[in-house]
């Protein structure tokens, strides 16, 4: 016998589902479209399909307006930034969750103080400190700040995944003559991946996304970024829409990648984060 309730409810969820996976599919849909218009084309037919494919924004991209550097100015330092970010903030949490010394809690209390502070309040601090260590309009005082940006919310999420790791595990392997770095890389590291991989997913996009930073602390064009380098093609008097419609379509192609790669490992870590035992 079908039961009705259940069958209604599973219906109903699978119909929200697919709207929320709509209002995310059609305005990158629209994105795509309309990066292959001209201006008047734009304004004139603004959802609808191009009337012809003019690529004439992407080879202006990377013909004229050298965004191929932009590119791997964003890609360089989100991803090393997040690399270190991650790494710190997994023995952070390692140390935090697994030995009990004297402010281990403050210490926890003061990362997670990191996601509600919000870190654009310091930004004449930032500004100083960046000059008085020489990198100022250098990639590396974006590093810096993306790694500061990273490591409260991955401290959050791994402080929890680490501690649901039996003590068993590490006991077993201090007996057999293990070296607590050992223990670390070998024991728990391994049992951690899918947290790692959610850590560094949800830090991903913030840094990838960033425009405030790189707009204070970079001056020089060759140190743009995407988001700043985006920025500057909104002009006074004239933006080229279909150019601005082009980079966002290339800079959503990045994020898509990690998520794809990394998105087993995702699903497992918000699953096993959300049973707490």
């Amino acid at each position: 016998m079908i039961n009705i309730k259940r069958t209604a409810q599973r219906g109903g969820l699978y119909l929200t589902m697919i709207l929320y996976a709509l209002t995310i599919v059609i305005p990158l849909f629209v994105m795509i479209m309309t990066s292959f218009k001209t201006n008047a084309e734009i304004f004139r037919n603004p959802f609808g399909l191009p009337s012809s494919f003019n690529i004439d924004a992407y080879v202006n991209l990377f013909v004229i307006s050298n965004y191929e550097k932009y590119f791997l100015n964003s890609i360089g330092v989100t991803i090393l930034s997040l690399g270190i970010a991650v790494t710190l903030s997994a023995l952070a949490a390692y140390a935090i969750s697994k030995y009990k010394f004297k402010y281990n809690r403050a210490i926890y209390i003061y990362f997670v103080l990191g996601l509600v502070v919000p870190i654009k309040l310091g930004t004449i601090d930032i500004m100083i400190t960046m000059l008085r260590l020489t990198v100022y309009d250098t990639l590396w005082a974006l590093i810096i700040v993306y790694i500061a940006m990273a490591i409260p919310l991955s401290v959050f999420v791994l402080y929890d995944y680490i501690k649901m790791v039996p003590e068993e595990l590490s006991s077993a392997a201090r007996i057999d003559g293990c070296s607590e770095p050992g223990i670390f890389a070998r024991v728990i590291t391994p049992l951690i991946k899918p947290g790692l991989a959610a850590a560094g997913i949800i830090s991903f996009i913030p840094n990838w996304n960033e425009f405030w930073f790189p707009l204070v602390l970079i001056k020089s064009k060759d140190n743009y970024t995407i988001p700043l380098a985006t920025g500057q093609l909104f002009g006074q008097f004239d933006t080229k829409l279909n150019l601005v419609f082009a980079v966002l379509s290339l800079a959503t192609i990045p994020v898509i990648v990690i998520y794809l790669l990394l998105s087993n490992y995702f699903v497992k870590g918000l699953s096993a984060g959300a049973v707490k035992g």
